[in-house]
């Protein structure tokens, strides 16, 4: 099977790191033409100049009229906007803590980053999407959208529940329009600052029961997440919708 994206554009969220810019590299290789953003300008811009990507936007997802703004200036530059990957998300430099200690701000921050932003950016996209009669929407959810957090992190639990939940809906929404949406739910991956604080949090031996814990006795790579969401995007999968794919090496 050859996945091939020539003529289609696509618009990847949190991008300045790790999965994000897995997938929109993948994309540009396989001939689409990518628009990047992230709020981090300082590494999504060289990784986008580097790879030789159509364009950086910087806002926050949070920001409702940014990320319609965003989608907009897309369309205005290329004339259409096939894929769309929220990447953007994360546990917003929190870690785990007993239940008593979170403070709102706290919750609602991961929620905004997680939920909100594959949201306006979703309903931003799915009008040119409609005109089209196609479209594809990825959203990277996680294992803790499915289960309780490794990290321990009540409000990123919640979020990646919403998330899951959003896929779903939106797939229904969007589906006679010929737009498909979709989420990844990927294992742990050391693919960025937070997720290797986390890595180094475990030592030794909670490592290696990580590791044990999956069937493929391995981590999984940013790579491995990419290779998902590119199919999801792909014309291959047309008839996929409203689904949740686990990517996480099987997990007992």
């Amino acid at each position: 099977m050859h996945i091939d994206f020539k003529g289609r554009v696509a618009l990847v969220t949190g991008a300045a790191q790790g999965i994000g810019q897995a997938i929109a590299r993948g994309l540009a290789q396989s001939g689409a033409r990518v628009h990047v953003a992230d709020i981090d300008e300082a590494s999504v811009g060289p990784f986008a100049r580097g790879a030789g990507l159509a364009a950086t936007w910087i806002f926050d997802v949070a920001d409702r009229d940014k990320a319609h703004g965003t989608v907009e200036g897309v369309v205005a530059a290329d004339g259409r906007l096939d894929i769309l990957v929220n990447a953007a998300g994360g546990v917003c430099g929190q870690i785990g803590r007993p239940v008593e200690d979170i403070a709102e701000a706290d919750w609602r921050v991961i929620f905004q980053a997680n939920v909100d932003g594959a949201f306006w950016l979703s309903q931003a996209a799915a009008k040119p999407m409609r005109q089209a009669g196609w479209g594809r929407i990825v959203n990277i959810a996680s294992g803790a959208g499915l289960r309780p957090s490794l990290t321990g992190i009540q409000a990123y639990t919640a979020a990646k529940h919403a998330l899951v939940g959003l896929t779903r809906q939106l797939s229904q929404d969007l589906g006679p329009s010929g737009i498909t949406v979709n989420a990844v739910a990927p294992g742990f991956v050391r693919s960025n600052p937070s997720s290797e604080r986390q890595w180094q949090s475990y030592g030794a031996e909670g490592q290696k029961r990580l590791i044990e814990g999956t069937h493929t006795r391995r981590l999984g790579t940013a790579d491995d997440i990419a290779n998902a969401a590119l199919f999801l995007a792909s014309e291959q999968a047309s008839w996929i919708t409203g689904q949740i794919l686990s990517v996480d090496g099987g997990r007992s």
